[in-house]
């Protein structure tokens, strides 16, 4: 740990992992990066899996009723992007609107099309817990569901694929802003950034 980051390195076999998660001081924002290097001598294809479960209301409402908030929370998918978008369906003109994205940027390598998710239940699959889920079991792919889901999360997935000596990066951005257009503006900036 440090002052401006969290730091979690392991090596499995000949693929070493290292990932950073660091919260922005200027925007409501966090990145997870993680960087994998493989030390083997033959090429590896790697699935690199995001999971958040979403609520975007406050704490205590959600502790009361978390099951009742969590009804309220529509997503969709940004093609331009490539971001997860949710709110949460105001219940009065008083209540602030809230927006949140998620957005996995890659530096490498990359196999695939980008594979998405936003139904708890579609992720876990029927009786099992986030450690068995069936979404990282067997290669099985993510649904790509969105819309009005009844327990919403963020699940990105992009493949990489390392030759030996090789390391590449996948940034999980998570940010929150009070309009679409805000938070699709800041995406847009995160992407545009890592594509030049």
């Amino acid at each position: 740990f440090s002052e401006d980051r969290a730091e979690i390195h392991r090596q499995d076999g000949t693929i070493a992992t290292m990932l950073e998660v660091t919260v922005s001081p200027e925007d409501d924002a966090e990145v997870r990066r993680v960087s994998l290097s493989n030390l083997g001598t033959r090429v590896r294809d790697i699935d690199l899996t995001s999971y958040a479960e979403l609520v975007l209301a406050p704490h205590a409402a959600d502790v009361a009723h978390p099951v009742f908030s969590k009804l309220f929370v529509h997503t969709e998918v940004d093609e331009h992007t490539g971001a997860l978008l949710a709110t949460r369906r105001r219940r009065s003109p008083d209540e602030p609107e809230v927006w949140a994205a998620h957005v996995a940027v890659v530096e490498g390598e990359v196999i695939g099309d980008l594979e998405l998710e936003t139904d708890r239940a579609r992720f876990l699959g029927r009786g099992r817990e986030i450690r068995t889920a069936i979404a990282v079991m067997d290669g099985h792919p993510l649904s790509g569901t969105v819309g009005a889901v009844l327990d919403p999360i963020f699940s990105l997935r992009r493949r990489v694929r390392l030759a030996p000596g090789a390391t590449a990066r996948v940034a999980f951005w998570t940010l929150v802003a009070s309009s679409r257009a805000e938070v699709l503006d800041r995406t847009g900036v995160i992407v545009d950034i890592f594509h030049r």
